[in-house]
Parts: structure tokens; C-alpha cells; sequence
């Protein structure tokens, strides 16, 4: 029987009571052995020369060298997969962001600051995103430079045929549309890379449902509002939707849109449970939209774990005009949502991460 080799962990951490917890969480565990600790960034840096480990969980605040500075330094000098381990304070948020920016592949946050007592609570979360981390192509996670592209299409786009299943319809470009993205893993650099190049006169508005905790999406949209065209901000319940904005599901809250007049309106609700184990879901902003037909939708899957968004795929596909777009293998961090997707065999087009920005203006008005 083949036995397959367990996949190395370095815990860093600069409380010995944190690493003490983070161990027992994988004492038993099948495909992660913990092969060692470090006590901060620069102990990190000299334990992984020396141990080389597949995959790291580093705190982001340590005495010496933080997590930060350690992260930027590791993912140019010895790049490693790191799940980050974040306290969910405005200066906690910001940091996961700066780390997902220099290469973390994602993170876990704390459930009650530095060290948290309760850290049982996410061991489920930071196991699975410990394994999945530890099978990620490091060549993937290099840093990008994405540029805001201060763009529109203009004149006629050459268009493939969409066809769909059952049904072929064409696709009218005149009609309104309306842009909706759902990511996971990897998701806020994916965002970073489409959302910085779609033209700030962009018509249609962009919904996005990024798989975070509460704060963390504000953060997010705040980053991404800095450095793209459109406006972008993390949802709030009665807004307005607008052309050229983007408008992130706040963490801990579906996120569906209501119909006014002819206006529409963005819904928030942190009382219906999670689906699948997400709020915000996916699917639940894929289902809700499908029950409008005024508007054509491009629905978009990135990357992701799990299979969030495929089944409010199927629903969205049953009713309007729908095109689906699903990033590509090749690209993804991880490639579970995106997988999911294709598999229905609803999806429309399949393209590597650089090309999904420029995908989604052909279909635009």
C-alpha cells in the first residue's frame, strides 16, 4: 500500500501557548506533520533554510520581525505557502490585506485577539486551510502589479456565440446588465487584478462576494477602492446601484437586491443562516438575482474551496440571459469554486485571471 509523505508544517508564533494550540490541532492530522516553531519573523526566515517546510501559519503581529515584514521577505527570498493567523481590529484587517497583497495564499482570524483562548473555535478553518495551502503552487502566488485601465470598449467587440443548455439566445449588448462575482481562496488579489482594470463608465454595476469575516471586507473594499476606476465600497443595506461601482457583501451577511420603480437596491441579511457554511454565499446572490429579468447578468466564479456559486448558477441559467465565466485552472490558488462551475457545464468562458477583466467589457454595453 502506498503510504503518501505528510505535508511539513512551520508554526510561527511568538506566544509559546498559541503554538502549543496550533500543534494539537494537527497531532492526528493524515497530511500535516508539524515539523517545528519559530518565535517571529526573523527565527521564521533562519527555520526555514533549515527545515524547509511546505507550508507555514504565521502570526501577523510578533516582537522582532512581524509577520508582515516576515512574509514580504519569505515570498522573495524562499516562497512558501502562509496561512496568516489576524486579530480582527482596523490595523488587524488592514494587515491581512497587506499580507494577502505580498502573498499569503489566506487566513484565519483570531476569535478573540492575540491570544485567544478560544482558538478551538476556528480549528476546523484553519485545518482545512492549512492542507489546501500546502498543495498550492508557489509559482501562483508571486505578486502582481495590476494597473487601473481607464478604459472603455468602444465600437463592435467581436463576441463568441453563447450558447447554453438548453437554450441558445443572442446576446444583445443594448440591453442592461449587470456584473456578479463570487470568490474564496486567493480572492482578494484575484479581485485586485479584474476589478483595477474595468473602465470607471462601466455600464453596470459589479455585486462581489468575497468568502471573509465581518471587518475584513471593508478593508478589502477600501483597498480596492484606492486603486481602481470604478467605485468600490463594501455593501450597505438600502444602496442604490449604480453604474461603475462595485459593491463588496460585508461579512457575516447575505447580500440579495430589491426592486423599486426601475431602480435597484441592495438587500443585506445576517439572520438567515449560512449556506453551506458561508455568509455571504454565493449561491444565494446567484438564486436572487435570477428571479430578475429587466437586466442580463455576467456571472463570474474565481477561485476558490468548495463549490459556493454553482447551484445559483444553475438557477440564474433557467431564467434571462446569463453568462458565465469561470476562472481557469491554470490561474487559480485554489481551483474548487471555479471547478465546480464548469462542471455544470453552464459556463460560457473559461480564462486565465489577466483576461477575465477584458472578458467581461465584450459583453458590456
Amino acid at each position: 500500500m502506498e503510504v503518501r509523505t505528510k505535508k511539513k508544517l512551520l508554526i510561527v508564533d511568538d506566544s509559546a501557548f498559541m503554538r502549543k494550540l496550533i500543534s494539537d490541532f494537527f497531532v492526528d492530522n493524515k497530511s500535516i506533520e508539524v515539523i517545528g516553531i519559530a518565535r517571529n519573523g526573523k527565527d521564521a526566515i533562519e527555520k526555514i533554510k533549515t527545515l524547509q517546510p511546505d507550508v507555514l501559519t504565521m502570526d501577523v503581529e510578533m516582537p522582532v520581525m512581524n509577520g508582515l515584514e516576515a512574509l514580504r521577505r519569505i515570498m522573495t527570498e524562499m516562497p512558501v505557502p502562509v496561512v496568516m493567523l489576524s486579530s480582527t481590529t482596523k490595523s488587524g484587517t488592514e494587515s491581512t490585506m497587506q499580507a494577502m497583497d505580498y502573498g499569503a495564499v489566506d487566513f484565519v482570524a483570531k476569535p478573540s485577539g492575540t491570544i485567544s483562548l478560544d482558538l478551538h473555535k476556528i480549528k476546523e478553518e484553519l485545518v482545512e486551510k492549512v492542507e489546501y495551502a500546502a498543495q498550492v503552487s508557489i509559482s501562483k502566488m508571486k505578486k502582481r502589479s495590476p494597473l487601473p485601465i481607464n478604459i472603455k470598449a468602444t465600437g463592435d467587440v467581436e463576441v463568441k456565440k453563447i450558447s447554453t443548455s438548453p437554450n441558445v439566445f443572442k446576446w444583445d449588448k443594448t440591453n442592461k446588465k449587470m456584473v456578479l462575482i463570487g470568490t474564496s481562496t486567493g480572492g482578494p488579489r484575484a479581485l485586485q487584478e479584474v476589478i483595477t482594470k474595468l473602465p470607471s463608465n462601466m455600464k453596470a454595476p459589479v455585486l462581489i462576494v468575497q468568502h471573509m469575516p465581518a471587518g475584513f471586507t471593508k478593508s478589502l473594499a477600501q483597498r480596492l477602492n484606492q486603486l481602481s476606476a470604478i467605485e468600490v465600497k463594501e455593501a450597505e443595506d438600502g444602496d442604490l446601484l449604480q453604474n461603475g461601482h462595485a459593491y463588496i457583501a460585508p461579512g457575516g451577511f447575505h447580500m440579495r437586491i430589491q426592486k423599486r420603480g426601475s431602480s435597484y437596491y441592495v438587500v443585506l441579511n445576517d439572520k438567515e443562516a449560512p449556506r453551506s457554511g458561508h455568509r455571504p454565499a454565493v449561491d444565494i446572490l446567484f438564486e436572487d438575482n435570477s428571479q430578475f429579468n429587466d437586466f442580463d447578468k455576467i456571472a463570474v466564479i474565481m477561485t476558490g474551496m468548495g463549490s459556493d456559486g454553482s447551484l445559483g448558477l444553475k438557477q440564474l441559467k433557467k431564467s434571462g440571459n446569463v453568462v458565465a465565466i469561470a476562472e481557469a485552472a491554470g490561474t487559480c490558488i485554489v481551483y474548487g469554486m471555479p471547478k465546480a462551475a464548469v462542471e455544470t457545464n453552464l459556463v460560457n468562458e473559461v480564462v486565465d485571471l489577466d483576461q477575465i477583466a477584458k472578458t467581461i467589457i465584450q459583453y458590456l454595453p
